[in-house]
C-alpha cells in the first residue's frame, strides 16, 4: 500500500472456514464505521479445510486483504512473526479467527497507542465463556506466574487481542510458542509502556480449539526459558562460568586438602585414591570444567548466530509482503 493505513490487522488462522466470513465482515464494518483505514494481513497456519480459498477470493474483492500460506502447521508464534514482516499501519492488533475476540474493541485500541502514548495494550478477557477447571483456573495460575517472572502486571499475558505501535513488532523476534510472552518480548526490547484493557470474550461459535491441554506445561516451560535469556541471554558465561568457577575451586580445595592430609598428617593413612573426597574433588573438578567451557562455547555462538527464524512460506497474496524462509 502506497499511503499508510492507520491499522494493520494480524491474524492467524488454522482450519477457520466457517469464521472467517463472518469475522471479515464484521471487522470491515466497526472499522469503516469508525473511519480508520487498516489492512488485514491474514496468516494460513497449514489449514486441511477451504480457508484458503476464502482467502484467495477475498484479496481479488478487497485491496486492503492480503495473505500468507505455510506449507505446513509452524504455529501461532511463527504466524504472527510472518505477518508482523508484511504490516504497514501506524498501529498493529492481533487477534484470533475463532470470533471469540470482539473486533469492536479494535478502534478504542488504537486510540490507547495514539492518544495515550502506549507502547502496546494487551487486551484481558475478564469474563470468559471457557470451562473454568480445563481453560480458566489453569490460565489463572499460568498468568499470575507470568507476572511474578516478568515483573509485568497484566492479567492475561496470552489474549490473543493485542495492539501494539509499529516498531515494537518490527524489533521483536517471535518464535517457538513465545506468542504468550509477547509483552515480555516486548519489555526486554526497550518498550516500557505496556498497557491493559478489559475486553469482551465471546463463547466459540464454530468448530473447538487448536490448543490441548499440553499448551500450560509448554507455557511454564517457555515461561522459564524466558527468564534464564533474560537475565544470562546475552552473556552465558556469567552463569555457566560463575557455577565452573565454583565447582573448579572446590575441586581444587579437596585436593589441596588431600595432598596436605596424606604427606604432613597422615602419611601413613589410606591412599588418596581410597578415600570418598578424592572421588568428590575429581567429579567437581570435571564438571566446573565442562560448565565453563560451555559458558565460553555459549559465548561464541551468541557472537555468531543466525537470528533468522524457520519457516516454509508456500503462497502469499499479494507478493509483496516479504518474509523468512
Amino acid at each position: 500500500m502506497t499511503v499508510q493505513p492507520d491499522l494493520s490487522i494480524v491474524i492467524p488462522f488454522l482450519n477457520e472456514e466457517e469464521s472467517l466470513p463472518e469475522l471479515y465482515s464484521w471487522i470491515s464494518r466497526v472499522l469503516d464505521e469508525a473511519g480508520l483505514t487498516f489492512e488485514l494481513i491474514l496468516v494460513d497456519d497449514g489449514s486441511s479445510d477451504d480457508s484458503w480459498d476464502f482467502v484467495s477470493t477475498l484479496t481479488n474483492d478487497d485491496k486492503r486483504v492480503s495473505g500468507i500460506r505455510f506449507l505446513r502447521n509452524y504455529g501461532k508464534s511463527q504466524a504472527l512473526h510472518a505477518g508482523f514482516l508484511g504490516c504497514n499501519g501506524r498501529v498493529v492488533c492481533t487477534m484470533d479467527a475463532d470470533l471469540q475476540d470482539s473486533p469492536e474493541e479494535l478502534p478504542e485500541l488504537y486510540k490507547l497507542i495514539v492518544e495515550e502514548g502506549y507502547d502496546m495494550v494487551s487486551g484481558w478477557k475478564k469474563r470468559r465463556f471457557d470451562s473454568y477447571l480445563f481453560k480458566n483456573l489453569p490460565s489463572k495460575v499460568f498468568n499470575w506466574a507470568a507476572r511474578r517472572v516478568s515483573g509485568i502486571n497484566l492479567h492475561d499475558f496470552n489474549c490473543g487481542l493485542k495492539a501494539y505501535r509499529v516498531e515494537v513488532v518490527k524489533a521483536i523476534e517471535v518464535y517457538g510458542e513465545m506468542h504468550r510472552y509477547i509483552p515480555v518480548l516486548a519489555k526486554h526490547a526497550g518498550f516500557k509502556k505496556i498497557g491493559e484493557k478489559v475486553v469482551q470474550h465471546q463463547a466459540r461459535k464454530y468448530g473447538q480449539s487448536k490448543f490441548g491441554p499440553d499448551r500450560f506445561v509448554k507455557g511454564f516451560l517457555d515461561l522459564i526459558t524466558l527468564g534464564f535469556l533474560h537475565k544470562f541471554g546475552r552473556r552465558p558465561m556469567y552463569l555457566f562460568g560463575l557455577v565452573g568457577s565454583v565447582m573448579l575451586l572446590m575441586g581444587f580445595g579437596f585436593s589441596i586438602y588431600l595432598g596436605v592430609d596424606k604427606l604432613l598428617i597422615n602419611p601413613d593413612g589410606r591412599l588418596i585414591a581410597d578415600r570418598p573426597q578424592f572421588y568428590v574433588a575429581l567429579t567437581t573438578m570435571i564438571l566446573g570444567s565442562q560448565f565453563f567451557l560451555a559458558g565460553f562455547i555459549a559465548e561464541i555462538i551468541l557472537r555468531n548466530r543466525d537470528h533468522k527464524l524457520r519457516y516454509k512460506i508456500k503462497e502469499i497474496i499479494p507478493p509483496n509482503i516479504q518474509g523468512n524462509t
